[in-house]
């Protein structure tokens, strides 16, 4: 047999590189950032800004820095062995991360760097990549591009420019590139949260976008009183710990407007239940139970912190562009028996917002209980503000339509049913509304007639206070009134 040498061409291996993985901007700066975490950065610095219509970023760092030769060696298209054995606070694997994350985004990939041997800068461009023509830059070059302060310590910048994917090659508008960026922020800000927060054992880390400091979005909310935050498991694999941690969020009456927003996301709470994985302390997914059960509305609240280290990204499958893992099939049972267990709890919380018929608090119920001679109805309460309201209208065949309504839903009260559920199921039932934002249409919609019953904003504000279902949401009733304006402190 004979051999030959037969390399890939350059342009098609580099332009077939911007399409590895699924980069968006934020998953593109966030393999960066790994690459500063790794060269133990404590700042950060993100730039992304567009002018006349191009984009240009710009990612500066404090870390060690690099020597020309381990520039070069970074630059390197598959510059390490994904199976070779890395220092734990690696976040690399493939050596691909600094170029297809960058190149997924840019067409010009400039990295200056400096450490104690000087500055030194290379550059990939994709339009002129002749057998494997890659750009060394001069001193003069290098002072003309980097920012100033690299000239001042260690560190490291890299520069996008011709970002045609983030300026949709001209297409996109102020505001699409704005909401990009703003997508970006929050996303590193919850990626990074372990960091950007210093949590114990890891070291503190300071990034800016924009000139804005990012904040630690915590999707545990772990400092809320609220949550539920069950005990640490360490579980074993190939002989390595894997961390876990799972905890159920508070019910959303609980919540401020900002604290649920963050929490939900863009996408709310349904799509955000399940396992969040972290590699080396940092957010590589969210949002998937693995197939061990569905999505669903009673188990929203349940969040599963799983911490793996990098000595297994073979077994969970890691993707070049960390946004995908496979559950490795040593932990499903485990696993499956903390979910089933949490699911419970979480239907629970909802539970525990429903309204009882009798109030400790001495509340006005929607719902009250008739005992007589060894019997039991339910029956709506019908001197509750609203219904009241609607009973006590001028005109006649209004009223009389809201009281034959009444007596229709008391008359048809699935009492059998729910007799059944109840000896069967009792943690699945669930009645309390369970979305925020249609507890505050129907609180919006009713808001007229209570006003007009109350006589004033301090006597509504005492009605709400007292009367169910809103009495059971008293911070979210307030928040809302407030930014209303209407609402009186007693």
């Amino acid at each position: 047999m004979q051999f030959t040498n037969n390399p890939p061409d350059a342009s098609a291996l580099m332009g077939s590189a911007r399409s590895f993985g699924n980069y968006d901007l934020s998953s593109a700066l966030a393999d960066l950032l790994d690459n500063s975490i790794k060269a133990h950065s404590s700042e950060i610095d993100i730039l992304c800004i567009r002018r006349s219509g191009e984009a240009e970023v710009r990612i500066l760092d404090n870390g060690y820095g690099m020597s020309s030769e381990e520039l070069c060696q970074a630059m390197r298209p598959a510059s390490t062995n994904p199976s070779a054995e890395r220092a734990p606070d690696d976040l690399g694997r493939f050596g691909w991360g600094m170029k297809s994350a960058s190149l997924s985004q840019c067409r010009r990939l400039t990295v200056i760097t400096r450490n104690s041997n000087g500055p030194s800068g290379a550059v990939w461009d994709l339009d002129d990549l002749a057998d494997w023509k890659m750009g060394i830059l001069e001193p003069e070059e290098i002072a003309a591009l980097a920012n100033p302060r690299l000239g001042h310590g260690t560190g490291t910048e890299i520069i996008w420019s011709r970002c045609d994917r983030l300026s949709e090659h001209g297409a996109i508008e102020g505001r699409g590139f704005n909401d990009m960026v703003a997508h970006a922020k929050n996303q590193l800000s919850m990626t990074f949260h372990r960091y950007l927060a210093g949590e114990e054992g890891i070291r503190k880390l300071a990034i800016s976008f924009n000139g804005d400091p990012l904040k630690p979005i915590d999707p545990f909310l772990r400092n809320h009183e609220a949550t539920q935050s069950l005990p640490r498991e360490v579980l074993q694999l190939r002989g390595y710990p894997i961390d876990v941690q799972a905890f159920v969020l508070p019910h959303y009456s609980k919540l401020t407007s900002s604290d649920h927003a963050r929490l939900g996301g863009e996408e709310g709470f349904v799509r955000n239940q399940g396992f969040y994985i972290y590699r080396q302390h940092r957010l590589i997914m969210h949002g998937t139970w693995f197939r061990l059960v569905r999505h669903g509305e009673l188990s929203q609240l349940v969040r599963i912190a799983i911490n793996i280290p990098n000595s297994l990204d073979d077994m969970w499958k890691i993707t070049l562009d960390k946004a995908d893992a496979q559950l490795p099939s040593g932990l499903r049972a485990r696993l499956k028996d903390i979910v089933d267990g949490l699911r419970g709890r979480s239907g629970k919380v909802f539970q525990s917002r429903g309204a009882r018929i009798r109030s400790a608090t001495g509340t006005t119920p929607v719902w009250s209980k008739y005992v007589r001679n060894g019997e039991v109805r339910y029956y709506i309460n019908r001197e509750h503000p609203l219904l009241a309201n609607l009973l006590e209208a001028d005109d006649e065949q209004i009223a009389a339509a809201v009281g034959a309504a009444i007596g229709i839903i008391e008359e048809s009260f699935p009492v059998m049913s729910i007799g059944e559920d109840v000896q069967a199921k009792p943690d699945m039932i669930n009645q309390g509304a369970i979305d925020r934002d249609a507890f505050i249409e129907r609180l919006e919609a009713v808001l007229p007639s209570l006003l007009h019953r109350a006589g004033g904003l301090a006597a509504l504000t005492v009605l709400l206070k007292t009367t169910e279902p809103w009495a059971s949401h008293g911070l979210l009733v307030k928040e809302h009134l407030k930014s209303k304006g209407w609402w009186q402190d007693a």
